[in-house]
């Protein structure tokens, strides 16, 4: 039996470095359609709740607080619209019972502050805070749009074990936003064998790409192909790009459907046309 090629590797080479020093630990981007060439980015937990307008260089344009939220561990950003969501789901303990995310109205980068909503949500199979005798499934650091709703991919690790990642992930969709609530997530789907942790993913802008960028101990850039999947969108693995040196890369977004742009917590953007990769096809 033929042994399975080895996935090709790409060097991991910056084309932007973020100079706004308060963005100092890159968690999620989001690119603007209303107003191109801005990025929306976050840090991750520690900081208040802002967000920062960059440039896909790096470039500072904004800083703009989010009132009526609190940062305990925001993850990851998407865009529906003119609609802006942030993921306060990050769980590495998973003990958390009180995930959550903000709702807002993207704002023009030139305001210094905008207002958000908060809803609450919940995994459908999480009876205990954290699992005791199961892998710890119940982080997350991955949010995107597909079809006018959000969709949140898990970050796994070994039971008991934070720094000890597992490399499967599970789809879960939000179906309501019941500001008085929780709303409990619908699973969906599920993947194995992704060579790391979870932590970001993208839809192209065209609907027809999931892109999800994995951490530890393999940094990489998978492709699903949406296109008669119905709701089990990591069912066509279509592509799958290794990266060398991308140090703790955290963040993803489309910049437009054949461009993506990626971003570790080292402050370094990078740059990649799909058409240059030198994918493993799966």
């Amino acid at each position: 039996m033929q042994e399975p090629k080895e996935p090709p590797r790409r060097k991991w080479v910056p084309t932007g470095t973020i100079r706004k020093e308060a963005l100092s630990e890159l968690s999620g981007l989001a690119a603007s359609r209303q107003y191109p060439g801005i990025l929306w980015a976050h840090n991750d937990s520690g900081d208040h709740s802002r967000l920062f307008a960059i440039h896909a260089d790096g470039s500072f344009v904004a800083e703009i607080e989010v009132e009526g939220a609190a940062n305990k561990d925001w993850e990851d950003i998407a865009l529906d619209g003119k609609t802006l969501y942030v993921a306060d789901m990050g769980n590495n303990g998973n003990r958390r019972d009180d995930l959550c995310l903000y709702k807002l109205t993207e704002p023009e980068p030139k305001n210094s502050s905008v207002k958000a909503q908060k809803i609450r949500v919940a995994y459908p199979d999480q009876a205990e805070f954290p699992p005791k005798k199961t892998e710890w499934r119940y982080d997350c650091e991955s949010l995107f749009v597909f079809r006018g709703k959000l969709h949140v991919l898990t970050k796994h690790r070994l039971a008991g074990s934070p720094f000890f990642p597992s490399d499967s992930t599970v789809l879960y969709r939000l179906d309501r936003e019941d500001r008085k609530k929780v709303n409990t997530l619908m699973r969906l789907d599920s993947h194995t064998q992704l060579g790391g942790w979870v932590t970001a993913a993208d839809c192209s802008p065209d609907g027809k790409t999931l892109a999800v960028l994995t951490h530890l101990p393999v940094a990489s850039v998978w492709l699903f192909e949406l296109s008669g999947v119905g709701d089990k969108l990591l069912s066509k693995p279509v592509k799958r790009q290794v990266f060398q040196g991308a140090k703790q890369c955290e963040a993803l977004c489309f910049l437009d459907n054949q461009t993506l742009l990626l971003g570790n917590e080292q402050r370094e953007l990078c740059r990649v046309e799909l058409l240059t990769l030198a994918w493993q096809r799966l």
